[in-house]
């Protein structure tokens, strides 16, 4: 079986870490993975996106033209990647940095004020882990443990006092099954 997803969003969102930790976490569980980063020289407040491919064969083509799921931090990537969903597939979105809803009906739309449970959690940098704990509990392409051991393999030493609080993010995120 082989899943696509892309994650989009602003630069600084964690839209990036979030596809590499899914690519990292299928690689430590034996899946075939594609992990493809896009970002404007902005950086930081610029627009960013990735696309992992999850699969348990090897893997054709890493363009992915019509994903099972979308993760849409922001409005423009809510407006650019919505009808690029498979009928069926997943989407969600960060609504605390949209302002309007979804406008289709053959898929799965999960929608989370993720900044503000990020924020509650103790840390707004936790969103995109709250939004990925969403997608997983509606898409378990990998189990959550995965992430969790890859986050510990792979997450900066700087950053390894954060460990508790990524582990809260995607807890709650998991809370959101429509």
């Amino acid at each position: 079986m082989q899943t696509e997803i892309i994650i989009a969003g602003f630069g600084g969102q964690g839209v990036l870490f979030c596809g590499q930790l899914l690519a990292y976490a299928g690689m430590d569980e034996g899946k075939e993975i594609t992990w493809i980063p896009s970002y404007g020289p902005e950086m930081r407040g610029g627009t960013a996106n990735c696309t992992v491919v999850i699969s348990d064969e090897e893997i054709g083509s890493p363009f992915v033209h019509n994903p099972q799921a979308v993760i849409a931090m922001n409005r423009p990537s809510l407006d650019k990647y919505e009808d690029l969903v498979k009928p069926g597939g997943f989407l969600v979105i960060n609504t605390s940095m949209t302002d309007r809803k979804a406008n289709r009906k053959d898929i799965t739309v999960i929608e989370i004020a993720a900044n503000e449970k990020a924020e509650e959690l103790g840390d707004q940098r936790m969103a995109n882990m709250v939004l990925l704990g969403a997608l997983l509990a509606n898409l378990p392409v990998l189990p959550a443990d995965s992430i969790k051991k890859a986050l510990k393999a792979h997450l900066p030493e700087r950053h390894q006092k954060l460990l508790s609080q990524n582990f809260d993010a995607l807890q709650e995120g998991s809370k959101y099954i429509p």
